[in-house]
């Protein structure tokens, strides 16, 4: 492809990106810059849509980009840098960095809260929905507690070596004292603390002729309840601003589309997959729908970046929109925000 077709094809994509409306030669004659007759542009145009990178609506005489344009633009003409070749952040950059700043690191946040609150600014900053896959944890504990809430409903406090806090009720045919549920969490923390709920079932089918009946009973219980807590823990994808992608029409115009975007969120099967790809790999990654297979729909793309804590990749963390989407606004959102993420996780 040669250099005119490469700024007609960059016009082109710009255009319909502000506009949604399919590009005619007339629009690309005037903010090209180059100067060429409408014969010669719907020839270059011609050209572009037989090599794939465009298509023509058969409502419009105008063209739209493919996935394949889509990718050539992301790969080759976008003007967005990466921040480690901008030292020089713009205005604008620095100002975001800052809202990110102050909606990340604001407040004293729990690393959960972090999680959640970054989720949260990539939808308020992109105008679409932002997401979060959480870091893949051991499912060991670094101690327990039982809460009695009535004679045979007891609420099992877990507190992970990291800090967080998961609550379960355990529903029990015995009656439990306020007594015997701290010499059941003593013993529980004494033996087993350290070890996933996996481990202790293991140990406790050797260790069972040991234990009275009533402690053995709440042992079994416990380990249940833990064990079903941490895994619904782990590889969780926080998600936030889904609403926001109804409003978009290219993801909204028809119900088929409508039930392929709840699928994704009510599913999230692909975008666990696609954020797990994207987790071991450096840098903002962009999959777009059509030319990603990861991409479930043809219309949406998704802009990946990994976070780390102390130097080591645990989560990946995006921006789900239209393949229509302004990326060299989104790409930076993703990135600082990663970057940011990642410094206030280490510092936690």
């Amino acid at each position: 492809m040669d250099e005119r077709s490469k700024k007609l094809l960059k016009t082109l994509i710009e255009r319909y990106i502000v506009e949604g409306q399919p590009v005619g030669s007339r629009t690309l004659s005037k903010f090209s810059g180059l100067d060429l007759s409408p014969a010669t542009i719907r020839n270059v145009m011609s050209d572009l849509e037989e090599m794939g990178f465009i298509a023509s609506p058969h409502t419009s005489a105008g063209r739209i980009p493919t996935p394949r344009g889509y990718r050539l633009f992301v790969d080759s003409m976008l003007t967005a840098r990466p921040l480690e070749r901008a030292p020089e952040l713009t205005a604008e950059l620095a100002d975001l960095a800052g809202q990110i700043q102050g909606q990340l690191g604001g407040q004293q946040l729990g690393p959960q809260r972090m999680i959640t609150a970054a989720a949260h600014t990539l939808s308020n900053l992109s105008h679409f929905a932002g997401v979060v896959m959480t870091p893949r944890r051991t499912q060991s504990f670094r101690q327990v507690e039982f809460m009695r809430l009535s004679d045979k409903r007891i609420l099992l406090i877990i507190v992970s070596p990291e800090g967080d806090v998961q609550n379960r009720i355990i529903q029990t045919e015995l009656a439990y004292t306020p007594a015997q549920l701290i010499e059941a969490a003593n013993f529980f923390n004494a033996h087993y603390a350290g070890m996933s709920f996996d481990a202790v079932r293991d140990h406790l089918r050797v260790e069972l002729q040991d234990l009275r009946r009533d402690m053995s009973a709440l042992m079994q219980a416990a380990v249940e309840a833990g064990s079903s807590a941490m895994a619904e823990e782990n590889e969780q994808v926080f998600i936030s601003g889904e609403r926001k992608l109804l409003e978009v029409e290219d993801l909204s115009s028809s119900m088929d589309k409508l039930r392929r975007l709840f699928d994704v969120f009510e599913h999230k099967t692909s975008l666990l997959q696609l954020l797990d790809v994207s987790s071991h790999a450096q840098g903002v990654q962009i999959f777009i729908g059509g030319e990603s297979q990861l991409v479930p729909i043809e219309d949406m793309a998704v802009i990946t970046a990994p976070y780390e804590v102390d130097g080591q990749i645990v989560g990946t963390l995006g921006v789900i929109g239209p393949t229509r989407m302004a990326y060299e606004r989104v790409i930076p959102i993703v990135d600082i925000t990663a970057r940011l993420l990642s410094s206030a996780l280490s510092q936690n």
